[in-house]
């Protein structure tokens, strides 16, 4: 039976692939106050301005390719069991050849309803994949409502964090790639692994974890996957 590799990816992944980030010097936060383009209330407030920001998100992400560290991590399907969790919005990891990828934070390719009720629950008919086209106020959803980015705003809940935890608790290996764990609730997501799993941090820069389970691996993470595919073996 293979070893289960729990791997939770956040956007220092896709950094080296030349999609933007929010937090690190020159990110997407000092562009842009995160009030008007990812919170609840900014989209009520300027459906336009947020449209507009997504729309350029999802144009750049048509011309960014997945890195080495998105294929590495889509090559550990060969010999484990592989679960993805990603705190991204982009699509990277389904491109590298990720065959099950969960996304905490929405899909940036796809949009829904904005007065359609989404949830755990919720059934996924009325998300519409839209690719790489632009949504522009005025364009209606079946049910003729305006249609929103398939992106989990600041302001709203996390819908699939129950199945992020389930999957979690049955690592037999967490690995972190490119999280700053500074967003939850996904920056507790390591506390629910087992006790005897081991739990592997890539990230260039000091992560703030203190659990003596965990082996820090201090890169970026093309070259930090390389080291971890090693330590394994």
């Amino acid at each position: 039976m293979k070893k289960r590799i729990v791997v939770l990816t956040g956007a220092g992944v896709s950094a080296e692939s030349g999609f933007a980030t929010f937090r690190d010097t020159g990110g997407l936060w000092e562009q842009y106050d995160v009030n008007d383009v990812a919170s609840i209330e900014g989209w009520y407030r300027n459906r336009q301005l947020v449209l507009d920001f997504y729309n350029q998100r999802r144009a750049q992400l048509e011309t960014a390719k997945p890195n080495d560290a998105h294929l590495a991590i889509a090559a550990l399907e060969k010999s484990y069991d592989v679960e993805v969790i990603t705190q991204n919005v982009d699509n990277l990891h389904e491109r590298a050849g990720s065959t099950r990828v969960l996304h905490l934070h929405g899909e940036l390719t796809k949009v829904r309803p904005e007065n359609g009720i989404y949830d755990r629950t919720a059934s996924e008919a009325e998300v519409i994949d839209v690719g790489y086209k632009p949504v522009m106020l005025g364009d209606l959803a079946p049910n003729g409502s305006q249609l929103r980015p398939h992106i989990v705003f600041f302001g709203e809940a996390v819908p699939n964090i129950e199945k992020a935890i389930t999957l979690v608790e049955r690592a037999d290996i967490l690995l972190i790639v490119g999280s700053s764990l500074q967003v939850y609730p996904a920056a507790g997501l390591y506390r629910y692994a087992p006790i005897d799993c081991p739990i592997y941090v890539i990230d260039p820069k000091p992560v703030p974890i203190s659990d003596s389970r965990v082996t820090f691996i201090q890169n970026v993470a093309t070259k930090g996957m390389k080291e971890f595919v090693e330590m394994l073996g």
